[in-house]
């Protein structure tokens, strides 16, 4: 079957190792299901894989890709749950020591076919694209649970949302607003600071600028270079949710005497649940809210897409079809 996988790591020249072309079909275990892919969506953990992190050298060649959209065996429109608990694990799948996703032992869905759990399978309302499906799993849930489940925030309140432009900050600005808050977000460039307007944001600020007032909520994924900001932005009591760091995760200061001065709560965020994307894809179907899309490939130009994300050069997600 036609497939797009790494075939070896770089940590300098992460495409070196991508491989465009033909792979085996699937075995499919007792309890899993095959789903026919018709829309994947691209990472920054498929970026990672290439330069070898969170992936061994002796599972490759590995299929890349985590998110996808199709037909399971029985013609039902699904969306893939990316996370792969262990069979004898109940709750909350994110917190699973011997979890993983797909694409790190087994294999992704940048594929003709893709298997999985089961039970990984939610169901596609007819609102949504395979397109616009294949893009909530890994970036889109991250952001729901950031937001509603880890932040536990209320319409009314205001959050801040750094570094504007990636899949996780655009689904923070467009889930926010959809849910009633009132969505402050920042970014270096300007011409991204425009379109985070466009998508949701009430107010767009300079990295690092200064706000007008205290925010009872940071979404924090660039870690390093925002990090001080995020903290000195907070409400006393205020909290920072953390789901990744783009930037280094190395802080100059963590500022931890306004930490513990201020009451301020840290928590972190991973990727969500089964029930929480089953939750998502209902909260977009009620609402008629969309994610954003940056551009829609074929697979067979799946070089493309991976070297514009490697570049920086994405306002939304990219997204794979077959």
């Amino acid at each position: 079957m036609f497939a797009v996988y790494a075939e070896s790591f770089s940590s300098d020249d992460p495409l070196a190792g991508l491989v465009v072309g033909e792979r085996p079909d699937p075995e499919v275990p007792d309890g899993w299901a095959t789903v026919t892919v018709k829309a994947a969506s691209l990472n920054h953990h498929d970026l990672w894989s290439l330069r070898g992190v969170g992936l061994r050298e002796d599972r490759l060649p590995m299929i890349l890709g985590c998110d996808a959209a199709g037909l399971d065996e029985d013609g039902n429109e699904v969306v893939v749950h990316a996370v792969v608990s262990d069979p004898a694990w109940t709750g909350d799948e994110t917190l699973d020591p011997k979890r993983s996703l797909l694409s790190e032992r087994f294999q992704g869905t940048f594929a003709d076919k893709v298997v999985v759990p089961r039970h990984n399978l939610v169901p596609k309302p007819a609102s949504l694209s395979f397109e616009e499906a294949a893009t909530l799993p890994t970036a889109w849930l991250t952001a729901y649970r950031m937001l509603f489940v880890q932040g536990a925030l209320k319409p009314g309140e205001t959050v801040l949302v750094q570094g504007a432009g990636g899949g996780v900050a655009t689904a923070l600005i467009v889930l926010g607003r959809a849910a009633g808050l009132r969505v402050l977000a920042t970014s270096r460039d300007e011409a991204k600071r425009a379109r985070a307007l466009e998508i949701g944001a009430h107010e767009v600020f300079e990295s690092g600028a200064r706000l007008p007032v205290r925010v009872d909520a940071v979404m924090e994924t660039v870690g390093r270079a925002t990090w001080s900001h995020s903290v000195r932005s907070l409400r006393p009591g205020g909290r920072i949710v953390i789901s990744g760091t783009t930037s280094g995760p190395q802080v100059d200061d963590a500022q931890l005497t306004r930490i513990f001065f201020l009451q301020l709560s840290v928590i972190g965020s991973t990727m969500g649940t089964r029930a929480e994307l089953d939750a998502l894809v209902q909260m977009l179907d009620a609402t008629g809210t969309r994610p954003l899309l940056d551009r829609t490939l074929p697979m067979e130009q799946a070089r493309d897409g991976f070297a514009a994300m490697a570049d920086g050069d994405v306002f939304g997600k990219i997204v794979f079809t077959r």
